[in-house]
């Protein structure tokens, strides 16, 4: 099918047509680093380097751009907590922000630029504002006049008053509307500062980002992405501001990811029942630093592989919310394992590492000839089937399904030919490989399956292996003497322990988990 992507400005699916052929521009909105990174900072990067991934997979050169808002009321603040300067906070925070996204593999980012880089451009795009009647000085500040702007409030579909009505919007007496928002605002004494025409002072948050764009992507992105919350009023007023100054369309496709919740429980996380982010359907809250209900990234890094966090992050359309749970990680760890236990056992059938299997670049056909065409046919369909998900408006969750049902169909495939006893046929082996081939391609567009993922190491690995091959040689020479109680019992016991038994053709293999 043709890739449809849903744009929140039309408040629907359109075919992908790009501002230049074949050329792919997106933009991301990117942290304000001033704390470490949460759980839900990887949401929208994992998102859109999926979606750079998909994209470059079917034939588009991409330019991948994630902001960082390194100059910020919050920055300043913290800053000042902790007594040091704010480009210190904000250096050493963006350290742990590009480290997490590196061991969560979002490899897609080119551009990652920060505010106080293009603080020249952003003081002549506001110059131009003002120039062109969308914007004035007003005693050290600068306001865009949302009056000027005559759609104002098109992303989100409602009138300047509705949106007044229903935001937090900064009360100023400089204002000459209410709904007017700044573009520069007037140093204060101990906050950083730069020259501008209108006074010392530093730039708003909205005119980072169309500044940004403009220096590094043109006046015309092909996507905006970003999180629901930045609607508005960010994203609002990054349009009206740019597409005033450029005079021409903004972005052709603006993307919402759906935002991470985290459910409630009495006295441990803030938000709960009576907070208006409130999820009516059960106390699921918003993870955000400002309701102090985040969870930060490398702490879960300590019980779970970036993988499996990666992996739930996709697991649902991303428009959709994602509901984050120590319970789910569990959950989708396992399923993972499912995965990791072919790829061991196609290393025992295939003599060869599922890792170093060649992945391709490009799409290409899938021909089902050669071998068992009535097996390689179903391989064609899933994969069909995955990519058809992922045009349609980039489904990983569909996508993810799909992949599942190839797992399986894998799996009886090895069965059927009993590909696991000694004198497996070459042709057998090589249809295997064909359709493994196919799972290493999917994990490539996902981000997942892109290294071995190794039990943590302990000093008693040695030791707890010696037991196990003991307890295994017991549970053999119960079988062999017929007593398949006690032999019964071993596996009953080490599975209540997390520790599974897995008969093979002349062997007994083990795992936890």
């Amino acid at each position: 099918m043709t890739l449809q992507v849903y744009s929140t400005l039309t408040r629907k699916k359109e075919p992908f047509q790009t501002v230049r052929p074949g050329k792919v521009g997106m933009y991301v909105c990117g942290p304000t680093v001033y704390k470490p990174s949460h759980v839900g900072h990887m949401v929208g990067p994992v998102i859109f380097d999926t979606v750079k991934r998909w994209l470059t997979f079917v034939g588009y050169d991409v330019t991948f751009v994630v902001n960082i808002t390194d100059v910020d009321d919050k920055l300043i603040k913290e800053s000042k907590a902790l007594g040091i300067t704010m480009q210190a906070l904000a250096e050493k925070v963006t350290a742990d922000y590009l480290a997490v996204l590196e061991r969560m593999h979002v490899t897609g980012i080119d551009r990652m630029p920060k505010a106080t880089e293009h603080i020249g451009d952003i003081v002549a795009m506001i110059g131009g504002l003002i120039d062109k009647g969308f914007a004035y000085p007003a005693a050290g500040d600068v306001y865009f006049d949302i009056a000027r702007d005559e759609d104002y409030g098109k992303l989100c579909n409602r009138d300047p008053e509705q949106l007044e009505a229903g935001a937090r919007i900064e009360v100023s007496t400089k204002k000459r509307n209410p709904g007017d928002f700044a573009l520069w605002k007037g140093a204060k004494p101990g906050e950083p500062s730069w020259e501008s025409p209108w006074g010392p002072g530093r730039p708003g948050w909205h005119i980072e980002c169309s500044a940004m764009t403009k220096a590094i992507l043109g006046d015309e992105l092909d996507i905006h992405g970003g999180g629901l919350d930045l609607t508005f009023p960010h994203h609002e007023n990054e349009l009206a501001q740019s597409e005033s100054a450029n005079g021409c369309t903004f972005a052709r496709y603006w993307m919402h990811n759906g935002l991470m919740k985290i459910r409630a429980q009495a006295g441990k996380i803030k938000g709960g029942a009576a907070g208006e982010d409130d999820d009516k359907a059960g106390g699921a809250v918003k993870m955000s630093k400002s309701l102090g209900n985040e969870i930060v990234v490398t702490e879960v890094f300590r019980k779970f592989a970036p993988e499996t966090l990666r992996f739930l992050l996709l697991s649902t359309h991303y428009r959709s919310p994602i509901e984050y749970s120590e319970d789910r990680l569990v959950e989708l760890r396992k399923s993972l394992d499912g995965f990791y236990r072919l790829f061991e056992r196609f290393e025992r059938i295939a003599g060869r590492s599922f890792f170093d299997l060649p992945v391709p670049s490009k799409r290409a056909a899938f021909e089902p000839t050669g071998g068992d065409v009535e097996f390689l046919t179903v391989v064609h369909r899933l994969r069909e089937t995955f990519f058809d998900c992922m045009d349609d408006d980039f489904n990983t969750g569909g996508a993810i399904g799909t992949m599942h049902e190839s797992l399986n169909a894998i799996n009886r495939y090895a069965d059927t030919r009993k590909l696991d006893d000694s004198g497996a046929s070459a042709s057998a082996i090589a249809d295997l490989t064909r359709a493994v081939m196919v799972l290493r391609e999917y994990g490539q567009i996902l981000g997942i399956f892109q290294e071995r993922v190794e039990a943590a190491p302990g000093a008693n690995d040695a030791v707890i292996g010696g037991l196990m091959t003991l307890l295994i040689d017991l549970r053999n020479e119960a079988r062999k003497s017929k007593n398949f109680a006690q032999a019964d019992e071993i596996r009953k016991r080490l599975t209540t322990l997390g520790v599974t038994l897995e008969d093979r053709s002349g062997e007994t293999g083990w795992r936890i988990g």
